[in-house]
């Protein structure tokens, strides 16, 4: 069984434009509204996939009440805990003549002590079932900066592998209890270490407590250091469209890679093939299952 963890829940809003400038108006060409929060994305792409994770974390009011319900339309298993405070909302402007996305998240729900301590009892008892539990994104105010890090001793202790996405104070703090994989991107990277090459900065995070680093390079695909080796994964070509749910996408890769006992280059070829295949949908979340199925064959691997 898959766990994903979502601290910082949010009703994610697309809204597509043909361009974006600054201090003008704009026409939206469309729009979507959708329970989001990177690990729900990842829940929808392990579903996509054919597992049923269970999706968890902290939600609230009435925004909270539309994210759970969106969860269930979406088969989705639901055990998120209520807090007081309103879950956030995110709003992602995709311009269609470069494929950039533009996005503006909110802070979250101020979590209390209670709240917190009340989350963390429940997520303790769901984790014993667990092989795997993803742990992503950003953590609303209240939520002690050494959240993950908890979050990750307990799983360990339950004999569940951990996949952490997320960035700044929470990643580093997380690091010193040994997250099975993290997953950052390069800016990621770069902030944490004060590296600018990626594949020097990855292996820091090894140094510092993470057992495997799958690093972003974004269109040009991934770079994985792990304790059997490192290489390299890249698409057969770069796609246009909204990048926002690649990453998600990614990380639902590797929980399945890692629940299957996958060898690091199959996990990469999939990863990379989903990623792609993220970037040409309308939401976060979602993956084009002909891309999908094309990227798999393609995509090049090499050992570095």
């Amino acid at each position: 069984m898959i766990v994903t963890v979502t601290l910082n829940a949010a009703l994610d809003v697309t809204w597509d434009v043909a361009e974006l400038r600054s201090r003008t108006s704009h026409r939206v060409l469309a729009a979507h509204e959708r329970a989001g929060g990177k690990g729900i994305n990842v829940a929808r792409v392990l579903t996509f996939l054919g597992h049923v994770p269970i999706a968890t974390g902290l939600a609230g009011g009435p925004t909270g009440r539309v994210i759970r319900d969106g969860l269930r339309s979406a088969g989705i298993r639901d055990s998120f805990v209520a807090v007081a405070g309103e879950s956030r909302r995110t709003v992602s402007v995709v311009a269609r003549d470069d494929g950039d996305a533009t996005v503006f998240n909110g802070l979250g729900p101020e979590v209390t002590a209670v709240e917190w301590a009340a989350f963390v009892a429940h997520y303790a008892r769901l984790v014993r079932g667990a092989s795997v539990v993803v742990l992503s994104g950003s953590m609303p105010p209240g939520v002690p900066v050494d959240a993950y890090a908890r979050l990750i001793r307990v799983a360990t202790a339950e004999g569940a592998l951990t996949v952490l996405d997320t960035s700044g104070p929470a990643l580093t703090t997380a690091l010193e209890a040994g997250p099975d994989v993290v997953k950052p991107n390069a800016a990621e990277l770069a902030e944490v270490t004060g590296r600018k090459d990626l594949v020097t900065a990855a292996a820091e995070l090894r140094s510092r407590g993470a057992r495997t680093v799958v690093a972003s390079a974004g269109p040009a695909g991934l770079h994985a250091i792990t304790a059997e080796g490192a290489w390299r994964a890249a698409p057969p070509e770069p796609l246009s469209g909204n990048p926002t749910g690649a990453g998600d996408a990614c990380v639902a890769a590797i929980a399945a890679g890692l629940l299957a006992g996958a060898t690091w280059p199959a996990v990469l070829r999939e990863a990379v093939a989903l990623s792609a295949a993220a970037v040409p949908c309308a939401v976060a979340g979602d993956v084009d299952a002909t891309v999908y199925s094309r990227f798999r064959r393609e995509v090049h691997i090499e050992a570095t």
